[in-house]
């Protein structure tokens, strides 16, 4: 069975940090781009970041550049997002999502999607 997992979510203070991981299962992440998405009460969805199969290439959205840091590990079939100087805006449920494609964005349709795993920011 194709599965993505989320984890590292949590509640934390203004300023603070999280990373999150997204664990393959079923499947080789070597073989997509992987993408972060969050959606907050109300909003639409928004892409956070997201990485090529290579991992050369990262993009970020507008609201996380500088804060948010995505990576992978291909040996541990696992992309992480390292979340640093979180803000009470941050706060939505995060999905990871991968595409079978070599190169990532941060809008379309992508292949498979996890659970999500909730971020809340708030002091």
């Amino acid at each position: 069975q194709l599965q993505l997992v989320e984890s590292g979510g949590g509640l934390v203070q203004p300023g603070g940090a999280l990373r999150l991981s997204c664990a393959a299962s079923g499947f080789s992440l070597d073989d997509y781009a992987i993408g972060w998405f969050r959606q907050a009460p109300g909003k639409e969805r928004e892409g956070v970041s997201c990485i090529s199969r290579s991992g050369i290439t990262r993009n970020y959205g507008a609201s996380v550049k500088g804060r948010f840091t995505i990576s992978r590990d291909n040996a541990k079939n696992t992309v992480y997002l390292q979340m640093n100087s979180l803000k009470a805006e941050d706060t939505a449920i995060y999905y990871c999502a991968a595409k079978a494609q070599s190169l990532c964005i941060l809008k379309g349709p992508y292949d498979y999607w996890g659970q999500g795993t909730q971020v809340t920011v708030s002091s």
